[in-house]
């Protein structure tokens, strides 16, 4: 009678990126927070910040899509309107929707 070998059930090892994305952390402030379903940081890798918002419509969705679109975005407390900027690895990005009154 012949043995059969099982594989090794170890989890996979990842595999290796060629050109990794820088690793920052993403605030969420009032409706942004809102529209991420009540999640206030999260970890994201994006090399910029218009990759950062697909990233981030395609974690949450299309109602954070529409917050975005008005959004102001402070990288690592000074705003950023260039969003083509590269994103330094372990910055900030505090995303702030309008805010009502003055």
């Amino acid at each position: 009678m012949a043995s059969t070998t099982r594989p090794s059930s170890s989890p996979p090892v990842p595999c290796p990126r060629s050109e990794a994305e820088p690793v920052l952390t993403v605030r969420y402030f009032a409706g942004a927070r809102a529209a991420a379903s009540g999640t206030s940081s999260e970890m994201v890798e994006a090399a910029h910040l218009d990759e950062l918002i697909q990233v981030l419509v395609d974690r949450h969705g299309e109602r954070l899509a529409l917050v975005l679109k008005a959004a102001s975005f402070l990288v690592d407390g000074l705003s950023c309107h260039d969003r083509a900027a590269a994103l330094p690895e372990g910055v900030t990005v505090d995303i702030l929707p309008p805010f009502a009154g003055g």
